[in-house]
């Protein structure tokens, strides 16, 4: 039987949290083609969707993957169009892990037909249910807010130099958020002891890029965390209750900016 391909929770609030990256699931026959060093599933941002263990009670919804960024890169665009020109990255359907190690045994990498297939199997429900989601919310409240929420380790030379800071929140340069919104969230990290950029390395990717459209009172925020913030050190991907426990009123504060600032400018339109 097929693992679902995402998980939905309704809420409330204006907000949908997306975790389009936290899948495991990878199906058999694609399984038995990955090269010895993907099977680790190295590039997942593990366990995210449990440091938003508050979204219920804030009355977000979620929507969290199922299967791998491995069998489709959900935060890609279906025309697998570079999203970072110049930068080196991983595509729709991912060939290359982020050290750039290949994904697939010799010759096993999936044609043009296999590509397509997963496009339609994997992604498209994805996006379905995601833009859905944000029409219900917006038809419901006037406005609608989509946080997508990431994870990556701290230290990847492939994709960046130096040390990634701890949180990275992206607005697609201004594009997807209105400015003062994000501004007011990127606030809350000056003071939270964390290292912080808006609009760094990682500016958003296709869903806060593609979704998030102000004109259209939708607004969009990526938060891609440095894995030091969370995991615990070890081979094993495994939460650190310790790091958790600071992390979590922080992420929880800049999701209720998020939504108190938005609430505000509605409020007085």
């Amino acid at each position: 039987m097929m693992a679902p391909i995402f998980t939905f929770r309704q809420g409330t609030a204006p907000l949908l949290i997306s975790f389009p990256h936290v899948g495991i699931q990878v199906p058999a026959d694609i399984s038995s083609r990955l090269a010895p060093e993907a099977h680790g599933l190295l590039d997942t941002d593990w366990h995210v969707d449990l440091l938003y263990d508050f979204a219920d009670a804030i009355g977000a919804s979620t929507l969290v993957a199922g299967y791998s960024r491995y069998v489709v890169d959900l935060n890609r665009p279906a025309d697998d169009a570079n999203l970072y020109p110049g930068q080196a990255g991983t595509g729709l359907i991912p060939e290359v892990m982020f050290d750039g190690t290949p994904l697939y045994l010799p010759a096993q990498g999936p044609d043009d037909a296999e590509k397509a297939a997963r496009v339609a199997t994997y992604w498209q429900p994805y996006h379905a249910q995601l833009s859905t989601e944000l029409a219900r919310l917006k038809a419901r409240h006037g406005y609608a807010l989509l946080w997508d929420a990431h994870s990556i380790a701290a230290e990847v030379p492939r994709l960046f130099d130096g040390r990634l800071p701890d949180l990275n929140l992206g607005s697609n340069a201004g594009a997807s958020c209105a400015p003062a919104f994000a501004d007011a969230v990127f606030q809350v990290t000056q003071t939270s002891g964390y290292s912080a950029v808006l609009n760094g390395r990682f500016k958003g990717g296709h869903v806060t890029r593609h979704y998030g459209r102000p004109a259209e009172h939708v607004h969009a925020l990526q938060l891609e965390l440095s894995q030091d913030t969370h995991l615990a050190p070890g081979l094993v991907p495994a939460l650190d209750e310790g790091r958790c426990s600071r992390l979590r009123p922080v992420l929880r504060q800049m999701i209720a900016t998020f939504l108190s600032s938005a609430a505000a400018y509605y409020a007085a339109a």
